[in-house]
Formats: C-alpha cells, structure tokens, sequence
C-alpha cells in the first residue's frame, strides 16, 4: 500500500502548464509635462497686446497644445518656443511703451 500510495502522490499532483500561461505588457508613455504657455498668451492677450502678438501667441499655444495630444511631440515643442518667444516679445514691448507714455505724460505736466 506504501508503493501504491507514492505512485499517487508522484502522478496525482497537480500539472502546471507553461504553455498557457500568457503575459500582456503594456507599455505607457511617459507623460512629459512641456509648457504650452496658454495662460501666459492668454494675459498677454487680454492685457498687453502689443501689435496682436499676445493673440498671435495665443494662437500657437492652442496649436502646440493640440499636437501635444495628438502626439506629435516634436511639433509641439516647436509651436510652444514660437508662442514662448512672442510672449517674451509682447511682455517687453508693452513694458516699453508703458513706460514711454509714462515718462512723456510726466514730462507734459511740468
């Protein structure tokens, strides 16, 4: 009985196939957080457009964000530095002019 019941255990175990074992790797991107400097051209909008550029800028933030989500990393980029730059642009200009009127409205008055 000794022998029957080794043989039982030997070739009553449980079979693990590894064949029908099957992995599904997913592969997510890695979220990169570029700036598309929306708020930024919005303010520029709304505030200080000087000679449209604020709008200008805002325009390529919306596009750099729409290809962001379309996933075309490269035209995304390219859009933002555009939109990056025209902020920059309409920010010193409408400093510039401000403190041009200032400075000719203070030499007016005396």
């Amino acid at each position: 009985m000794a022998k029957e019941r080794q043989e039982v255990i030997v070739l009553g175990g449980p079979h693990i196939s590894t064949t029908a074992t099957t992995t599904t790797t997913v592969n997510m991107p890695v979220e990169v957080s570029e700036p598309d400097y929306v708020t930024w051209s919005m303010f520029n909008t709304l505030f200080m457009n000087f000679c449209c550029l604020g709008f200008i800028a805002y325009a390529y933030s919306v596009k750099s964000r729409d290809r962001k989500m379309a996933g075309d990393m490269t035209g995304a980029q390219s859009n933002a530095s555009t939109a990056k730059w025209l902020n920059i642009s309409a920010l010193i200009c409408s400093v510039l002019m401000a403190i041009v009127i200032i400075i000719f409205y203070a030499t007016m008055i005396f």
